[in-house]
């Protein structure tokens, strides 16, 4: 491929700036010798960029006051936002590879479990217990907070792990992902900071770009976040929330500590702090471990979850609890956005599932399979030389730290080419300093061809010497 034109570069420059809001329409352009001296290239490079862009229409010239971004419309495009990455690590592009591999594509990469993992037989039977629901099930809107049967079933599953939430401080949303970016709408404003964990789950920090948020990482610890980073970034960056996992944590599976969950707690009240508390993987935990919203009464934390991860990926529906009045505004939120909750149809399946006494069966078989396999995969991964981080008291993640430093996205390149689909450990680092990890999801990797694969690309080096994790 030819390289692109010092010129070239000078026009794309200027057009990510715009389409990742960086510049918008009546923002004036950096001056041409100001240009020049950014981008080292000569001002007459970036005097025939400019023309080329004012030809299009993007920007316009004022004789004697210099350019201006046009006000014709541009698209956002959240790959332009936040520091342009390999795609190895890039979250938007890691998320594509997993979403658009083919079913029978090994995936230790991906954030779900096999489908033959899930409940089938139960969404069959609901499915066809539905096609005897009331007509207005079938054809109407779902309500403005979502279908009350299905609150009330988290409220008393909130309930029993010691939070107090009643169905009116429930909002069911279209996915939990939805329900994350209703509360970043709500709360957040182009601009603002947040705080996330490093690493993270890496479509926080592709939602938090789409919104145009400054994130800031605090690095994660086996107790959970390093309260002196976290304390140090409140007091430089003066965040305006805090988004994590505090159960199962993805991608570490670590669980944060009581004593470190009291202190994050006392330092958001001290600072102003708002938390959001994805607990998505509360049903894979063994007992409940502690919780920010619980310790916190809903008080400064808004808790969020789905079913995606247990039940079903197709099934969309999310859920956000949090103060009443909070919640009124989301609903508010949602009918703009969506007109209204998750579909009825979906509501009512998830409902009999959750209900009709074998999902608590599911759950527990489905924690003691994944507690055999993650042993049996850890075994497998050391005669690799490869060492978990933590033992996770749960889930289906591993994250552990690849042979001799070797880089995880080179390996991860090296196996995409092989129809394998991994997961880097930059793709979750907002520092990107932990090159030489690797997320494994050790419920798609019971093919035994992804291990010859692994085993092979490991044996040949596809990997370089990476350096350690950066601190705070």
């Amino acid at each position: 491929m030819a390289k692109p034109s010092r010129r070239a570069l000078v026009i794309n420059d200027i057009r990510r700036r715009i389409t990742s809001r960086a510049l918008v329409a009546g923002d004036k352009l950096p001056s041409v010798r100001g240009c020049a001296a950014k981008l080292g290239v000569s001002p007459s490079t970036v005097a025939e960029a400019y023309d080329v862009l004012a030809a299009e229409g993007v920007i316009r010239a004022r004789r004697g006051a210099g350019f201006y971004v046009a006000a014709k419309p541009q698209p956002f495009a959240v790959s332009e936002t936040g520091p342009q990455l390999a795609r190895e690590v890039d979250p938007l592009w890691v998320a594509r590879q997993s979403l658009d591999a083919g079913t029978d594509a090994p995936k230790p990469g991906c954030g779900w479990l096999p489908e033959d993992w899930m409940p089938v037989a139960s969404l069959r039977r609901a499915m066809r217990a539905l096609a005897a629901a009331p007509e207005a099930v079938l054809t109407d809107y779902g309500s403005s907070k979502g279908a009350a049967g299905l609150r009330r079933h988290i409220s008393r599953q909130l309930f029993d792990q010691g939070l107090a939430c009643p169905p009116d401080q429930v909002l069911l949303t279209g996915s939990g992902s939805q329900a994350l970016d209703l509360v970043c709408r709500m709360l957040l404003r182009p601009g603002d900071t947040v705080l996330v964990d490093d690493p993270c789950y890496f479509n926080f920090q592709a939602l938090l770009r789409a919104h145009q948020i400054r994130i800031i990482g605090v690095p994660y610890t086996l107790d959970g976040p390093d309260l002196k980073c976290f304390e140090a970034a409140l007091a430089e960056h003066r965040p305006r929330l805090y988004l994590t996992n505090s159960a199962l944590h993805n991608p570490t599976g670590a669980t944060v500590a009581a004593p470190v969950a009291h202190r994050v707690l006392a330092l958001a009240a001290q600072h102003d702090l708002i938390i959001v508390e994805d607990d998505i993987f509360a049903g894979f935990e063994p007992e409940a471990s502690p919780r920010l919203a619980t310790l916190d009464g809903l008080e400064r934390v808004v808790r969020t979850g789905s079913f995606s991860k247990t039940l079903s990926a197709s099934l969309r529906c999310g859920y956000i609890a949090a103060r009443g009045s909070w919640i009124e505004a989301l609903t508010d939120l949602q009918v703009a956005v969506n007109f209204s909750g998750p579909s009825p149809m979906v509501a009512e399946l998830l409902h009999t599932v959750l209900t009709d006494g074998s999902c608590r069966k599911h759950l527990e078989a489905l924690r003691h399979r994944l507690s055999r396999c993650r042993a049996e995969a850890q075994v497998r991964l050391s005669e690799l030389g490869i060492r978990p981080w933590v033992q996770p008291r749960g889930g289906f993640y591993l994250w552990c730290e690849l042979p001799g430093g070797m880089d995880a996205a080179v390996l991860a390149r090296a196996a995409l080419h092989e129809g394998l689909v991994l997961a880097p450990g930059n793709v979750f680092s907002v520092s990107q300093g932990w090159t030489p990890f690797m997320r494994f999801n050790v419920s798609q990797m019971q093919d035994e061809a992804c291990w010859q694969t692994l085993a092979r690309l490991l044996k040949a080096g596809a990997g370089v010497a990476a350096g350690g994790k950066d601190a705070c």
